[in-house]
């Protein structure tokens, strides 16, 4: 079986930079073990994986360890491929998932998606959570993840987590965030429980930062950068019960994962 592939850094406009998606287009679904498998061999934060349906296509995606419902930057790779290999006269592509249709469409050198606000509530910090993070920090609020925040860029910058701690916090991950310098908000993200120690850049973390900071800053379009190692751009508007996510990508390799019979 011959399967394509192609890695994308999303977030960014250069190589080596943003976050890396692996994405794999299908005629049909594999089953699901192989494609974990394939996603634990990639070893990215996650594996796209999408097929036709109606006149978009049906997506998924994994990480080296389990599926997840939502992915931004990976939705972004795949909406590149489908822009660059498979129908480059594409304006705008829908993609459904489990978290509900997802657009993605062509602005400029931009690509913008459509995904579902999470504006973050009032919770409780749990002890695990602050001693992983190393730092107090000024608010505790959830969505999906844990939202943490600080006062200042070098809060974030300057965040080394345990990891194991992290472990333990009953959520997905923990997105951490703070004011920035020269850009709107700064952020990190750590999801360890789910075998993604730090994402480079998390959009569907933005799908909780882009109401909060909107609401704070009393801005409804807003620039953002994901302080990891790698580092990317997120270009930010609130929309209401939703919220458009845009960035850059480039192509980093094409090929085909060749999985042969094992029967035998």
């Amino acid at each position: 079986m011959e399967i394509p592939i192609y890695q994308v850094d999303a977030f960014t406009g250069r190589l080596f930079a943003g976050n890396p998606a692996a994405v794999c287009p299908l005629g049909s679904w594999l089953p699901d073990s192989l494609m974990q498998a394939i996603a634990m061999e990639n070893n990215l934060s996650e594996t796209a994986f999408f097929v036709p349906e109606g006149d978009g296509y049906r997506i998924r995606w994994f990480t080296p360890e389990t599926e997840v419902d939502l992915c931004g930057h990976a939705t972004l790779a795949s909406a590149f491929v489908v822009f660059r290999f498979l129908d480059p006269s594409r304006l705008e592509v829908s993609f459904s998932s489990r978290s509900g249709v997802l657009t993605v469409a062509k602005k400029g050198d931009l690509l913008a998606i459509d995904f579902p606000a999470q504006a973050p509530v009032p919770c409780e910090a749990p002890v695990d959570l602050i001693a992983g993070l190393g730092k107090e920090p000024s608010l505790v609020l959830c969505s999906e993840d844990f939202f943490v925040v600080y006062g200042d860029e070098d809060d974030i910058r300057n965040l080394a987590p345990d990891m194991p701690s992290l472990c333990r916090i009953g959520m997905r991950g923990v997105i951490v965030t703070a004011p920035g310098r020269d850009v709107d908000f700064v952020s990190r993200f750590f999801g360890p429980r789910v075998g993604i120690p730090e994402d480079p850049v998390t959009g569907s973390a933005h799908c909780t930062l882009i109401p909060y900071w909107s609401q704070e800053l009393g801005k409804k379009e807003l620039c953002a950068r994901q302080l990891s190692k790698r580092g990317g751009e997120v270009f930010c508007r609130d929309l209401g019960e939703r919220v458009e996510i845009s960035g850059r990508a480039a192509l980093y390799l094409t090929g085909t994962i060749r999985v042969e019979d094992q029967a035998g």
